[in-house]
């Protein structure tokens, strides 16, 4: 059994061998030389008394089936049962997951939207790490590049109601604006529309062709699957 001396040393990364500490390897290879858990021990700066930032960052990925998706769900109080992990750790963990999201998203703002799975690319960064139902209007201009992405209604667990008319307005005061889509999640994970769902298009699809504003698409995504009502003939008006 390991003395207190020995699990303290354990914990002090500082006493590593250079080569094998995270920030003398980022500044020396880069941070594509990292794994996750290195990268994020950098944040935390510091483990407890039996492992290093390294290994306690290590175990909770593992904890979340080693999927940085899965971590970015956690909630705070989650993340602050870990010996170790307290409300301000936890913070800087779910910040730099966030952070990630929306630098991806950047990189597909103003880019074409060609199909459905475009747009669940780009929306699934948004609604990922979301336990209740959102939903958005995406403003595409007439080379069907997008414009801007807002929120509509933020609900609960099960539905969202979304208001028809502020949809509109805000594709009306945005300029150049020429089509939407409708986008909400299903944290469920199941992405089938529901009949409210089917309603909620088909007003929609009406009200927008009423002011020459053409409904593109609703599209429901969910963890790792989407619908589109247009790629599945259903977007009629």
């Amino acid at each position: 059994m390991a003395s207190t001396d020995e699990t303290t040393r354990k914990a002090r990364i500082c006493e590593w061998n250079e080569d094998d500490r995270p920030r003398e390897r980022f500044m020396r290879y880069g941070p594509q030389a990292l794994s996750s858990a290195e990268l994020l021990a950098i944040l935390i700066g510091s483990g407890n008394s039996r492992e290093t930032a390294v290994d306690l960052m290590q175990r909770i990925i593992t904890d979340c089936e080693g999927s940085l998706n899965r971590l970015g769900k956690r909630s705070i109080e989650q993340l602050s049962r870990y010996e170790g992990i307290g409300p301000v750790k936890a913070i800087t963990i779910l910040a730099a997951c966030e952070l990630g999201k929306r630098r991806l998203q950047e990189t597909l703002k103003n880019t074409s939207i060609q199909t459905a799975k475009d747009v669940y690319e780009y929306m699934r960064l948004k609604v990922m790490d979301t336990m209740h139902e959102q939903a958005y209007v995406l403003m595409l201009n007439a080379r069907l590049c997008l414009m801007d992405c807002v929120c509509v209604s933020d609900g609960g667990t099960t539905q969202t109601a979304v208001d028809v008319r502020r949809v509109l307005r805000e594709a009306l005061l945005c300029d150049g604006c020429t089509r939407i889509i409708l986008c909400h999640n299903h944290p469920s994970g199941n992405a089938s529309p529901s009949r409210q769902d089917d309603r909620l298009t088909e007003e929609m699809a009406r009200a927008a062709k009423a002011v020459n504003l053409p409904l593109v698409d609703h599209i429901i995504v969910a963890d790792g699957s989407y619908y589109s009502y247009a790629d599945e003939g259903k977007l009629t008006v």
